[in-house]
């Protein structure tokens, strides 16, 4: 059903959609002036992303019509990750960056129409990205093209409704971006604090006011962690569920693969916990009930005496190269050595990182909120189940 005032309608009469450049690739270089957009910008969800130490820049001749403006709106072409197909951004700077073949900039036929910050929701609103991936060709990467873009179907409210959905959602993005900043700003403090506490650099006070003074060993991993098979714990069924208990873990980036509700073999004996991942080295400290996922995963827990928080910190600033598809935690990484203080000093050092753990998590979860907000917020704006009002 079509909101009134709003039309149904693919977006031919209202854009028309520029190919970028095919820059050589001969001519890129690792600084320089000009900085080649790639599909890499993007986030998936939309919006600029910096490349960092993966920035490609340009040092060739460039043709009239292809350095980038301000505000410029481009779409991805090719799909480099999953769901990137059709995301938008607006281009940060003027006179830097350059539109390249894989992308497509947006250009407004009828002003009076539509705005290209309604454009930007559109693009990136689940129907749409979903009519792009169908409408898109290629099999082991997928492309679009101008014309299958501006052939996509969906809702267009009158222009003075377009600008306040617009506005209503960038005070949420703004919401979000202050949260991102905060979030980012504490974990790198807590990487200051790592870098200060785990190493001795600076010392905390004991339970008298009186600074920590005894000399610190250094003892391989081994000495101080004992390892379990995950055997007895593996989940039998992936068929999971968000309204089961019981968590499945992995020690790489999921971490939490999902929720099962299988009520034998759940491990839950000696918690806290660090799960270690034998082949990448990647670790996560577990203090909750759990089955696990890959068998090529080790359960570490501490030997008498020995705070798993601080050995489990101590252990994510180890700068350790992995070699080779073998596993790693007998033969390499319990041989590693950690500085280590007297437990009470332990004790205080974790104390004070899993503050940091918490106010970490609070951010987190206030911006993942946020985030779900919006979305919900943004289904209800882009398909007019909730009205704006406008001024007349």
């Amino acid at each position: 059903m079509v909101p009134n005032g709003w039309e149904k309608s693919d977006l031919t009469h209202l854009i028309t959609i520029k190919h970028g450049f095919a820059f050589k690739s001969e001519f890129y270089s690792d600084k320089g002036q000009y900085v080649l957009l790639t599909p890499g910008s993007f986030y998936e969800t939309g919006g600029f992303r910096d490349q960092g130490s993966k920035t490609k820049y340009y040092i060739g001749d460039i043709p009239d019509g292809y350095i980038l403006s301000q505000g410029d709106m481009l779409l991805a072409m090719t799909e480099q990750a999953e769901g990137l197909l059709g995301s938008a951004l607006f281009v940060p700077e003027n006179n830097r960056y350059l539109h390249n073949q894989r992308l497509g900039l947006v250009q407004i036929l009828n002003q009076e129409k539509v705005c290209k910050d309604f454009l930007y929701l559109f693009f990136n609103s689940p129907s749409i990205r979903k009519q792009i991936t169908e409408q898109s060709t290629g099999t082991k990467v997928k492309h679009t093209s101008p014309d299958r873009l501006c052939s996509v179907i969906g809702l267009i409210p009158p222009l003075k409704e377009q600008q306040k959905i617009a506005e209503i959602i960038s005070s949420w993005d703004q919401a979000i971006s202050a949260t991102e900043r905060l979030l980012e700003n504490s974990q790198q403090q807590k990487k200051a604090l790592m870098q200060q506490l785990l190493t001795g650099k600076k010392r905390l006070l004991d339970e008298n006011g009186v600074k920590f003074s005894d000399e610190w060993q250094r003892i391989e991993l081994g000495l101080l962690l004992d390892y379990q098979q995950p055997t007895p714990y593996l989940v039998e069924s992936t068929a999971y569920s968000d309204s089961y208990e019981t968590p499945v873990l992995t020690a790489g980036k999921t971490f939490i693969l999902g929720y099962t509700n299988e009520s034998s073999g759940i491990y839950q004996d000696q918690l806290p916990v660090i799960i270690f991942d034998d082949f990448t080295t990647d670790s996560k400290y577990v203090n909750f009930p759990f089955k696990a996922k890959s068998s090529a995963m080790k359960i570490l827990t501490a030997k008498k005496g020995v705070s798993i928080k601080f050995v489990f910190e101590a252990m994510q600033m180890l700068q350790f190269t992995v070699g080779g598809h073998q596993r790693h935690w007998i033969s390499i990484f319990s041989n590693l050595v950690i500085p280590l203080p007297n437990k009470k000093e332990q004790q205080q050092i974790a104390e004070v990182l899993s503050l940091a753990d918490q106010e970490i998590e609070t951010l987190q979860k206030k911006l993942d909120c946020l985030q779900q907000e919006k979305k919900a917020l943004m289904q209800q704006l882009l398909t007019g189940k909730k009205r704006v009002k406008v001024a007349a």
